[in-house]
């Protein structure tokens, strides 16, 4: 199919009001209007003087200070955007749509209770709100309660399981058709189907009633990555690709077989790779006073770590010195699995615990950081990175020689990984011993790439997430000629 030049009426409709504010710079309604244009084509820049025009004109407007923190917060500026959807909702707690924002906020920083506040809020005022329920799912399932959380998701997607996304472009748009889990662990795919190339259409498995045709599409994504949360969601993926014969990336069959023990024990024995003892316990059995016998049956010894299965980024996670603590730590957990865990020493020579991600796209490698920490539990973001600057130098050693920081046995045995997973996205985090083996932590397909910040200390990172965005784009482009070459062929 041959891509053209389309007409795009929003820009011609900003181009009108452009004209407009140029006779009668005081309109606000028109400035609006084009604010929210700007917002639409990804103009952050200009949408953001526009918002910050009309704050000064109508400070307590609510669809101003809405969209101007739905606009801040693609941008990565959280805080900005807490402080603007906290003063739509002073300004107008009677609008539902102002504490969902709020609420869906609050849960990304984890402050439940907070959260659960403005969801039921939202639902006081309008008891069929789909956003509402959807967040209070997402919520419920933080706190360990599957049954509501099911409950909420039912009412949220049940009749509402097709999203079209706008789409802003000047040619033919690529169709893309995303694949999530009402559930949640789904892959964060929305920078990289940029609104510009891509029509996206989001279907939530689940809740797909196999009688609605298939939007049309060159290319569908399955972004549903987490296989210890999302085995239904994942088994109706499967069902629906029976109805398209178009490319596939990230085959929900090769996802079913990506959980964290799952992984763990397929790559057990694999040359170069050291994978922990792994136990899937119930919690009650953890959290009680024979807690030591149970750890000791099933082969472990403290210090061990306990998490709970489906959480990431370090929640529902810890370390336990004894049997006390374990029981102390497990008895907070939602849910009713723990899974217990062996602590891979992945301490430097410094004493300095470590942990390395690499990207898989289109199964190559791709270094994206390394984070260096006093603390065992290592992520990027709380890593002793932002104020040392010999971590950081260490940091860009590895980013621009990826095969020599880690070493030929080394990678020989990520390409082993990458083989294993059979993903075309995703991502490892691992340590390096001083034999040169990989010390495995986990691997999956819901990877997050964290938006870089602006300050200039961060720069040499910025080569790192170009590398994985062209290659994800690369791919995306890839897939569907070939798509496309394959069509024409069966015509």
């Amino acid at each position: 199919m041959k891509e053209g030049p389309l007409h795009n009426p929003r820009k011609a409709r900003i181009g009108e009001l452009d004209r407009r504010l140029e006779r009668e710079p005081d309109a606000v309604e028109a400035r609006y209007e084009r604010a929210g244009l700007l917002r639409e084509q990804g103009l952050f820049e200009e949408a953001k003087r526009d918002y910050l025009d009309l704050l000064r004109r109508k400070p307590d407007d609510f669809g101003v200070l809405n969209d101007f923190g739905a606009l801040v917060l693609k941008a990565g500026y959280s805080g900005a955007a807490r402080s603007l959807f906290s003063e739509a909702v002073r300004h107008h707690p009677d609008n539902p749509m102002g504490h969902v924002n709020l609420g869906n906020l609050l849960l990304l920083s984890e402050e439940h209770e907070q959260a659960r506040v403005h969801f039921e809020a939202a639902l006081r005022l309008d008891p069929g709100h789909v956003h509402a329920h959807r967040g209070m799912g997402n919520l419920l399932v933080a706190l360990g309660d599957a049954a509501g959380a099911r409950r909420h998701r039912d009412l949220g997607f049940k009749n509402d399981f097709l999203t079209v996304l706008p789409c802003r472009g000047d040619r033919v748009p690529i169709k893309v058709l995303l694949l999530v889990a009402a559930a949640g662990g789904n892959t964060p795919m929305q920078s990289f189907l940029d609104e510009a190339t891509f029509q996206t259409t989001v279907l939530v498995t689940e809740y797909y009633d196999g009688e609605t045709p298939l939007p049309p599409h060159d290319l569908v994504f399955n972004s549903i990555g987490d296989a210890d949360i999302c085995s239904e969601a994942l088994e109706a993926a499967q069902k629906i690709l029976a109805h398209t014969t178009r490319p596939i990336i990230n085959h929900p069959r090769a996802v079913r077989k990506s959980g964290r023990a799952d992984n763990i024990e397929r790559l057990r024995g694999v040359p170069g790779v050291v994978v922990p003892r792994i136990a899937k316990l119930p919690r009650d059995a953890l959290a009680c006073a024979g807690v030591a016998g149970v750890v000791t049956d099933n082969g472990f010894s403290f210090p061990v770590l306990a998490r709970v299965p489906g959480f990431h980024t370090g929640y529902h996670f810890v370390r336990a010195e004894t049997a006390e603590e374990l029981a102390a730590a497990v008895a907070g957990f939602p849910g009713d699995a723990v899974w217990l865990i062996e602590q891979l020493d992945a301490r430097d020579r410094e004493g300095m615990f470590r942990k390395i991600r690499v990207m898989i796209v289109d199964r190559k490698l791709y270094p994206l950081h390394l984070g260096i920490s006093r603390n065992w539990k290592v992520h990027y973001f709380t890593a002793d990175m932002a104020d040392s600057p010999a971590n950081r130098a260490k940091e860009v050693r590895f980013l621009d020689d990826m095969a020599d920081f880690i070493g030929r046995r080394g990678i020989a045995a990520l390409e082993r990984i990458v083989a294993t997973l059979d993903l075309d996205y995703g991502g490892v985090d691992f340590a390096v011993n001083a034999r040169g083996d990989i010390l495995f932590f986990e691997a999956n397909a819901t990877m997050v790439m964290v938006p870089l910040s602006s300050e200039a200390k961060w720069d040499y990172r910025r080569p790192a997430f170009d590398n994985v965005f062209a290659a994800v784009r690369a791919m995306l482009m890839d897939r569907v000629a070939v798509g496309r070459s394959r069509n024409v062929s069966a015509q």
